[in-house]
């Protein structure tokens, strides 16, 4: 895992990775500005509704004006960390996740055949598929981490963890392994797979950096997931008497 994640991270250094960093940096912020002007466009509109609702006017309408703002500003940045690391890995996964395979197996594994030619439909269905899960399930799960607030990191990185270990494990292994077949590896190994997935769960939390770590989850869960091939394989060939 060490190794791997030492891999990864180097991969960053790799020319062929820098313009996919360029176009993630690029897109990441972007996304990031549209939902916060969203965001600042509903709260606004909030208080100037609520105001007109209430009568309120002169200091109690400027201080319910602040109120909206002051929690709409806290709900805002609990909502960012929460969600955007899975919209973040959702879209760009989907959208550069093989550009950033071909580029790692070019530098590590030269010796491997060409991968199955992933459609882009098909990717970016992989990737929406792992937005719609973490940011759903995120939601769903939001009232338990305000409930029991002390476990709550807990339940996030454990959450989180088993997510991003089995939809970028799975979007992965796809490309090499038949699809029959990716579950019952990923369910072998559903420990690693498990660790995996929270290393990159807690790589996602790093403000501003997180917004890069999609590409590196994919360099990484990649040289994981040839480990466990290679493992599966070795494990197949019976013994010499």
């Amino acid at each position: 895992m060490v190794s791997a994640l030492s891999k990864a991270f180097g991969q960053l250094s790799d020319p062929a990775s820098r313009r996919v960093i360029w176009m993630t940096l690029s897109l990441s912020a972007a996304l990031l500005l549209m939902v916060w002007a969203l965001a600042v466009w509903g709260l606004s509109a909030g208080a100037a509704g609520l105001q007109a609702w209430l009568g309120a006017e002169g200091f109690w309408a400027s201080l319910l004006e602040w109120l909206v703002g002051l929690g709409g500003f806290v709900a805002l940045l609990f909502a960012s960390a929460i969600l955007f690391p899975g919209v973040a890995a959702g879209i760009i996964s989907g959208l550069f996740i093989d550009r950033v395979c071909q580029a790692v197996e070019a530098r590590h594994y030269p010796g491997l055949p060409p991968a199955r030619e992933q459609p882009f439909a098909e990717a970016l269905g992989d990737g929406l598929k792992l937005l719609a899960v973490t940011v759903g399930l995120n939601l769903l799960l939001l009232p338990l981490y305000l409930i029991v607030a002390p476990l709550a990191p807990f339940v996030f990185f454990g959450v989180n963890g088993y997510l991003f270990g089995r939809e970028y494990f799975e979007m992965i292994a796809v490309r090499r392994t038949p699809s029959r077949q990716v579950r019952d590896l990923r369910q072998q190994h559903g420990g690693k797979v498990f660790f995996a997935g929270l290393v990159i769960a807690l790589l996602m939390w790093i403000p501003i950096f997180n917004i890069i770590v999609p590409l590196v989850a994919a360099a990484f869960m990649l040289h994981v997931f040839e480990g466990l091939r290679d493992k599966s394989a070795g494990a197949s060939i019976p013994s010499p008497a």
